[in-house]
Parts: structure tokens; sequence; C-alpha cells
């Protein structure tokens, strides 16, 4: 992100805790400084501080330390994936500071640099009109990819929905070509399926693009073990369906499957195998 900004002609100032991750960001318009106040100091007045962290604790402390060190009139920007309710609360405390807070859910991953991020940002629409010109430079184009999803908290809602639906899209990608990999008597070849959907079909994404592309390599398919992390997002928003009483049953059963991928069913499994066992005196197997 700081390379495509100073790429745009964007002055950066960047910081990372990281001395090796500082070097591998030098390039023109990047100013690398080795501490967040050295970084504050090189800012002219009104400063735009940008955050990328993950959420939670590392969020939180870097927080406490930058507001007593901003000024009145400086804007505070959260783009990491923090939880929507972490980012009101933040947004009331630097407030009452004297410190503007926006907070911007980032979509692009490492295709980001360069083909452009999609942001989504909450704020007020003062603290918008301020940052627009710098999600202008990140978006794929400054009409492109580009939304003020409402007050402060809506961006990292608005990403966090998102994350949700890539949960249930990605899940049923998965299935799919699971269910054809298995039809072994039609001997279907699952690639140049997926390389025709990607044209005319209407489930062409960029996640079917991304699938097409792995399953032209079946060997790394093949050593990949079968683990699938959850970046904590997709529970958030389970947690806002359950809050709301608004039904999410895709996204709830692609997060719980992802626990199962973890090892987090087994106990149950065992159980379930114990229970037939026990009405049906189905045999269960030994580890």
């Amino acid at each position: 992100m700081a390379r495509r900004w100073a790429r745009g002609g964007v002055q950066v100032v960047a910081f990372d805790r990281s001395a090796e991750a500082r070097a591998a960001t030098a390039e023109a318009n990047i100013t690398l400084v080795a501490s967040l106040a050295e970084g504050l100091q090189a800012m002219p007045a009104p400063r735009v501080a940008w955050l990328m962290l993950p959420s939670g604790e590392i969020t939180e402390s870097t927080i406490d330390a930058l507001l007593p060190m901003l000024n009145k009139g400086d804007l505070l920007v959260d783009g990491g994936n923090a939880n929507y309710k972490d980012s009101v609360r933040r947004a009331a405390k630097a407030n009452s500071a004297g410190i503007e807070y926006a907070d911007v859910g980032v979509s692009g991953g490492v295709w980001g640099l360069q083909s452009g991020y999609c942001v989504m940002t909450g704020a007020t629409a003062e603290s918008y009109a301020r940052l627009k010109p710098y999600l202008e430079v990140l978006a794929p184009s400054p009409t492109q990819g580009i939304v003020h999803a409402g007050a402060v908290g809506a961006g990292h809602y608005a990403k966090m929905i998102h994350n949700g639906i890539e949960y249930g899209m990605m899940q049923a990608l998965a299935e799919g070509f699971a269910l054809m990999e298995a039809k072994k008597d039609f001997a279907m070849p699952i690639a140049d399926i997926a390389e025709a959907w990607r044209d005319g079909s209407v489930v062409r994404s960029w996640l079917l693009d991304l699938t097409a592309a792995s399953l032209k390599k079946p060997d790394d398919i093949a050593a990949i073990a079968p683990f699938v992390a959850d970046s904590g997002e997709g529970r958030w928003a389970v947690e806002a369906m359950l809050d709301l009483g608004v039904p999410a049953p895709v996204t709830a059963m692609a997060l719980t499957t992802r626990f199962a991928t973890q090892g987090k069913g087994d106990y149950a499994a065992k159980l379930l195998a114990q229970m037939r066992a026990g009405f049906g005196g189905h045999a269960v197997k030994k580890q």
C-alpha cells in the first residue's frame, strides 16, 4: 500500500517495527523512520496517520501510544481488519481528544499493488473528503472500488460482511469441484471445466480465476494440508447475525467448516461414532 501511494505521487512516511520490513519498502516518495514519534515529526500538520495492523491488542496498544502524540485536527485511520465495535469505541476515544478518526476496510490482498485495492470507509463527511484523494490512489481508479460506507464503524462492518460472503463463495466453489473430483467414472477434466466457467458462466469471478489456476497444478494441491484458518471476520459476521436476528446460514456453515478443518470437530465426530456403535452396533475405527 505504501508503494502504491508512492507511485501515485503521494509523499509517504513509513514505519514498521521490523527493520527488514522497512528496508524492503525503500523507494522514491517513501521516507522510512525508526519510530512512531519520528514518523509524526516528519509529517506536516495536520497529519493523516494510517495504521495497517492485525486486529486486537497490537492495534489497541499502538493507538494508545499514538493518541498523546497527535494534535487536534490530525486524522487517525485504521485500515486493518478490526472489529467494527472496536472502531466505534476507538473513534470516541480519539474524538474526545480532538482527533478525527476513520476506519477503512481494505480488500485486494497481494494483488493490490498491481491492480488496486477496494476501500470501504467509515467516517464523517468531512473526514472522508479529506481522506478521499489518498483512497483514490489506492483504488483501481478514482471511480472504481471506492465507497464511503457510512458513519465511523461502517467501513469495517462492510469489510466484515464482504469477508463473510467470501467465505461462502469459497466454500461453494471448493465443494463443487470436490464433487466433480469424486465422480471417478466420468474422468472429468476438472481444470478444463474451471477454465470454461471463467467465460460466460454466471459463477465467473476472481475466486474462480484463482481456483482455475490452482487446478492446473494438481501436485501442488495434493501436497497441501487440509487446514483452513479463519482470520476472525467470519466469526464477527456470524456474531452480527446473532445480534441482529438476520439469518446468514451460508456464512455460518462456511465458518464451521473451517473449524472442522482445524480439528475442532474431532471430539464431536468421535462421540458420533461411539453413539452409532452403541445403538446400532456399527464398527468404530481406531486410530
